[in-house]
């Protein structure tokens, strides 16, 4: 019996490898052939340590390199949220009157903080419509007393937080009105305007349930909470 010829390399392809054995070593699939023609050639009886060896340390490669994409994307998403809240500062500065600034709220801010609704509620004794307000009353929405604390803490222990991201709140209705039946997650951001005044609250309504969640951070919402309440007063004073 004629025994079987071994295979014979290309010359040019071997003049490669030969040439650059980076070509091979480089090529995770390649280098994964093989090993298993390796394994096969030695049969189920030989254990490799070193082929073991290797398979573990690809698996730690593989887990690093998804924990440097995670931290990557982490990172990149962290300063488009900072570019966003820069944004919506720097346009709460453009008004002149308390008009433009509640303009601003309703038309602009939606769009630069990428979400479906802007509400800015205020505690007064008084919560009857002022009439040189009326055409605002789809994002300034008046309250009575004790009202923002009880809607932040939706009747539990009172919770003296700045900012609250969660899902629907059932009294939402008198915050959104009509469109309270979208809106399934809201951050809350609690407003102080100074002493001697009655508090502020501005809700941000999403249509997607996830857009806030307790899980998130709340660093730059606070920012921007604290630099919409400085506004604020400029108008109140």
């Amino acid at each position: 019996m004629t025994p079987t010829p071994a295979a014979v390399v290309d010359n040019d392809l071997r003049e490669k490898i030969l040439n650059d054995p980076g070509l091979i070593l480089d090529d995770r699939d390649v280098m994964n052939a093989l090993v298993a023609a390796t394994d096969g050639a030695m049969g189920g009886n030989v254990v490799d340590m070193r082929g073991l060896a290797m398979g573990r340390l690809e698996d730690r490669l593989d887990r690093l390199e998804d924990t440097h994409r995670s931290v990557i994307a982490a990172a990149y998403d962290n300063l488009a949220g900072t570019n966003m809240i820069h944004r919506a500062v720097l346009r709460l500065l453009d008004p002149v009157t308390f008009e433009n600034f509640l303009d601003v709220l309703r038309k602009d801010l939606p769009e630069i903080l990428r979400v479906d609704y802007v509400r800015l509620i205020l505690e007064t004794k008084d919560t009857s419509a002022d009439a040189g307000l009326a055409a605002f009353d789809d994002v300034l929405v008046p309250a009575p007393d004790g009202f923002i604390a009880e809607y932040i803490s939706q009747g539990r222990a009172r919770q003296d937080r700045k900012i609250t991201l969660r899902q629907v709140n059932p009294e939402k209705d008198m915050v959104f009105g009509e469109a309270a039946a979208w809106i399934q997650s809201e951050a809350c951001l609690k407003l102080d305007l100074g002493h001697d005044r009655m508090p502020g609250l501005l809700v941000l309504g999403a249509e997607d349930p996830h857009q806030f969640s307790p899980s998130q951070g709340t660093d730059l919402l606070s920012f921007f909470a604290s630099s919409l309440e400085r506004a604020i007063r400029r108008w109140l004073a």
